[in-house]
């Protein structure tokens, strides 16, 4: 017996209950379409979770559509950007004032957001199986059948779209991502300091890779990008001499650094999934693409995803439909697929290229490109309607 009540069919089925996947799910609750939720994780995952997610004005916005903005109940809010570089007089100042916005940003707990979401989800119609792990997809012209494994079990579903949000992991053997490694890695930790400026974020460029702290809190949110061979030593350093080496390379515009909090760290590399060629299958945010964090691009970019995704599958719908029923037939047809790639693409090839370059721009000490970089920030600066166009891009994506 399937555990759907034998019905093994969905219109939409969604791989991956994380945050893109689960905004997804939302974002199509009141489409008329039968809606599954595939999540492989167990649910105390999501609450155990440490880290801080870096979000723009733009995806609160969507958040706020989806109805789990307000609910959300520690928020930081970024009202101030102040981005330099290492050794430089060089510098410039984004202010959420110059651009007509509350905000340009916030930084909230990744659980309390994944929270939310799921108790959106609870008091939806969208059915969510959570300890399912998919395993395979094979897709035709009529649609994509998923075999998973719950409770032991191997059971199968079959829908006209398969949405793939779980990190990518269930394609990388049958297409292979291409990966460009940065040979570096990213430390996380709290942090306290005698001088916070709560509403102010800054993103500091040095030849290590850039430094960023995100207020949030009481203190910061570290993201400090170093060489993936010292990562180990960093992190055995006893609390003192990791904040007098912070210290020494952030320097002093927040004071002295008092405390951090437990470090962890993970890799950074640029990856981006081929174009996908099962039938009647998407990939969405992290399985679509993987960016280095540096400006907080990659969440921001997946939840843009996953707003023109449910527009364009609404669009499929709603086409032909009549007065009482919805017309599925365009649903996960390449017709579909390519109108929802079409509309992603720009913004997507130019998050990819914004970020990259920023990396390979500034992640070196090579005495020509930083002058010309000191000198661009400091025009950056006194040109405002450029600084608009970096913001908003920042805050909305290219198509915003």
């Amino acid at each position: 017996m399937s555990i759907f009540d034998n019905q093994h069919f969905c219109d939409i089925a969604i791989i991956g209950g994380g945050p893109v996947g689960a905004a997804l799910a939302l974002a199509l609750r009141d489409s008329g379409l039968q809606v599954t939720l595939l999540e492989a994780r167990p649910a105390e995952s999501a609450v155990a979770d440490p880290r801080a997610l870096a979000i723009s004005y733009g995806s609160r916005l969507i958040l706020a559509r989806l109805g789990v903005w307000d609910a959300i109940n520690k928020i930081t809010p970024i009202r101030t950007i102040h981005i330099s570089q290492k050794n430089s007089f060089g510098r410039t100042v984004l202010r959420a004032q110059e651009l007509n916005v509350p905000e340009l940003g916030y930084v909230l707990p990744y659980h309390l957001l994944q929270q939310q979401l799921q108790i959106a989800l609870q008091a939806s119609q969208i059915k969510m199986l959570r300890g399912a792990v998919v395993s395979q997809l094979q897709g035709d012209t009529k649609g994509v059948t998923i075999t998973y494994q719950h409770a032991g079990k191997t059971d199968t579903l079959n829908t006209q779209l398969a949405v793939v949000a779980d990190g990518g992991k269930l394609l990388e053997a049958t297409h292979p991502p291409h990966i460009h490694d940065y040979g570096q890695s990213a430390i996380i930790a709290h942090i306290t300091c005698t001088q916070p400026q709560l509403t102010t974020a800054f993103e500091r460029f040095t030849a290590q890779g850039p430094v960023a702290l995100l207020p949030f809190g009481d203190g910061y949110e570290l993201v400090w990008t170093v060489a993936q061979d010292d990562v180990q030593t960093m992190l055995d350093w006893d609390n003192a001499t990791f904040l007098a080496q912070l210290q020494q390379h952030f320097g002093d515009r927040v004071g002295d650094f008092l405390s951090v909090g437990t470090r962890t760290h993970f890799p950074l590399r640029l990856k981006r999934a081929p174009q996908c060629t099962i039938p009647h299958t998407v990939l969405l945010g992290n399985a679509a693409q993987t960016l280095h964090p540096v400006a907080g691009q990659g969440f921001n970019l997946g939840l843009r995803d996953v707003w023109e995704l449910a527009q364009t599958i609404q669009r499929s719908v709603d086409e032909n439909a009549s007065t009482v029923n919805l017309d599925t037939t365009n649903l996960g047809s390449p017709a579909m697929l390519a109108d929802f790639q079409k509309s992603r693409k720009l913004d997507r090839d130019a998050g990819i290229r914004f970020t990259d370059g920023l990396v390979r721009l500034f992640s070196n000490d090579l005495v020509l490109l930083s002058s010309g970089r000191a000198a661009a920030f400091s025009v950056l600066d006194n040109l405002p309607n450029v600084k608009k166009f970096v913001a908003k891009r920042m805050m909305f994506g290219s198509n915003g």
